[in-house]
């Protein structure tokens, strides 16, 4: 869909998204603020500011969750608020409430207003505009009843212990939002962005001369949730998350040492989201607490290394239209062959810096103050085959799927599980194993890089970052990596 982005009067948004939430937040019978009320108190709050914003939300979601045949739980929850932030140096006050009223945003900004303290800033230049849209503005629930998407996840139990005997459990969940955003600035300049997100998730556990195992699967985006119950896709989770749980079955403990790794294409991007992510975050290097604090155009990983970070791809879950500043997202390259090149910034981190913007400024809810966060966090494809970096490791480890992992961004430290894995020996994949963990340094971990396959592939749609107690959707992607001197932690 493609939709102008011009309005009198400063930056808006869609004209579909701003005549939306205009209804949402100021026309419903309910409503007590107008539109007027809003952009009025919003400029006395930041008079005299460096920057900040009003930002208003409305959330549907809903949750479906299956265990055993039986629908455990269902939930549909409604939500709407406000957040006022006021920037002005380093300082931000910000205070949010889940009424919105005229008399509620007033109360917030007298509070915001005291980080003022006799002094006095410049206000900065909003966003630029734009005419993107890089997903529907439809809500995702609207296309089908409860009962279809409940249904589903019977289907897919009956499936799943169709496909085989060993199956002795079936867990599977499916859930949609929508949340309709327009943040409103003390210039008059306003956007707003509709914003889908959708998931399927497939767990099976299987068992086998007393042996239990598991495997999952899941996938989802930003687009309708009728794409989630076309056979041939949900069918395809449960094969995945099965063929999991069988191979877990045949694994031996993991060994452990310093060992040659191969990470397998896409989902194991979170080691690079992880332990290099974060750490090109703005906030981090601007109070220099990230390893990578200083060393912009010096040399960080291999020859050969490229990470960039894209919110532009259409229908990714880490995706957006425009940040929750209102700023659009770019493609913004992070490091090219090895080289530092750019941080990830929200506009009061670029601005201290003497940056500009990225589109990275994410928050988890109108609760919550922005921050600079990954959107889609990739690693761009190089030459070699999967086949030539097996046959070149004599003991090591293919890593294909990660459960998760933690990092300290202050000294780039990571630990990540692998939850597939598979032993290789003189240059042959051998047996599955499990309990490996990964152990490493970020920065270290990126200059032992050797050899990178031309299969980037993108994660399923999976993936939610954590970061000061705020959760956002995320997306990662890699081609298969072969790492040297990887420290794996096992059971063996």
């Amino acid at each position: 869909m493609t939709t102008s982005f011009t309005q009198s009067g400063g930056l808006s948004g869609s004209p579909g998204a701003l005549a939306v939430t205009d209804t949402l937040f100021f026309a419903r019978p309910e409503a007590t603020l107008s539109r007027d009320e809003a952009e009025t108190l919003t400029r006395k709050a930041l008079a005299g500011m460096d920057d900040g914003e009003l930002f208003l939300e409305y959330r549907e979601s809903e949750s479906i969750a299956l265990d055993d045949g039986v629908i455990r739980s269902a939930s549909f929850n409604t939500s709407s608020g406000f957040g006022l932030r006021a920037v002005l140096g380093e300082e931000t006050g910000f205070a949010h409430a889940d009424e919105l009223s005229r008399e509620a945003v007033l109360r917030a900004a007298n509070a915001v207003e005291a980080v003022r303290a006799g002094r006095s800033g410049t206000l900065a230049q909003p966003p630029r505009p734009t005419n993107q849209r890089l997903y529907t503005d439809a809500n995702p629930l609207g296309d089908t009843d409860f009962t279809t998407r409940s249904g589903l996840l019977s289907e897919i139990d009956a499936y799943a212990r169709g496909r085989d005997s060993r199956v002795v459990q079936v867990m599977a969940s499916l859930s949609g939002e929508w949340q309709a955003v327009q943040i409103i600035r003390a210039d008059g300049a306003r956007v707003a962005d509709l914003r889908p997100l959708v998931r399927l998730n497939v767990s099976v556990v299987v068992e086998q001369d007393g042996r239990r195992e598991s495997g999952g699967h899941g996938l989802g985006g930003r687009y309708a949730i009728n794409r989630l119950l076309e056979v041939e896709t949900w069918q395809g989770a449960v094969d995945e998350a099965l063929r999991q749980a069988l191979v877990a079955l045949e694994a031996r403990p993991a060994p452990a040492g310093q060992m040659e790794v191969v990470l397998g294409a896409g989902w194991p991007g979170i080691l690079l989201h992880e332990a290099v992510g974060h750490g090109l975050e703005g906030d981090f290097n601007r109070k220099g607490t990230s390893v990578f604090s200083g060393r912009m155009g010096t040399r960080v990983a291999s020859p050969g290394v490229t990470v960039i970070d894209d919110g532009t791809l259409p229908d990714r879950r880490g995706s957006l239209t425009v940040d929750d500043e209102g700023t659009p997202t770019s493609r913004t390259v992070l490091i090219e062959d090895g080289i530092l090149r750019g941080y990830l910034q929200d506009r009061l981190n670029a601005r201290l810096m003497g940056m500009a913007p990225t589109g990275n400024g994410r928050r988890e809810s109108y609760a919550h103050m922005p921050l600079p966060r990954m959107t889609n966090t990739i690693m761009q494809s190089g030459s070699a085959t999967t086949e030539e970096m097996i046959r070149s490791v004599k003991r090591g480890l293919y890593a294909v799927h990660f459960g998760g992992g933690q990092v300290d961004i202050t000294s780039g430290k990571f630990v990540f599980a692998a939850s597939e894995a598979y032993l290789i020996e003189d240059g042959k994949i051998g047996a599955p194993v499990k309990g490996a963990t990964l152990i490493g340094s970020g920065a270290e971990a990126m200059n032992q890089i050797s050899m990178i396959g031309g299969n980037l592939e993108l994660d399923p749609g999976i993936g939610t970052c954590g970061k000061a107690g705020q959760g956002v959707p995320v997306g990662v992607g890699q081609p298969t990596l072969k790492m040297t001197g990887l420290t794996v932690g096992g059971t063996a």
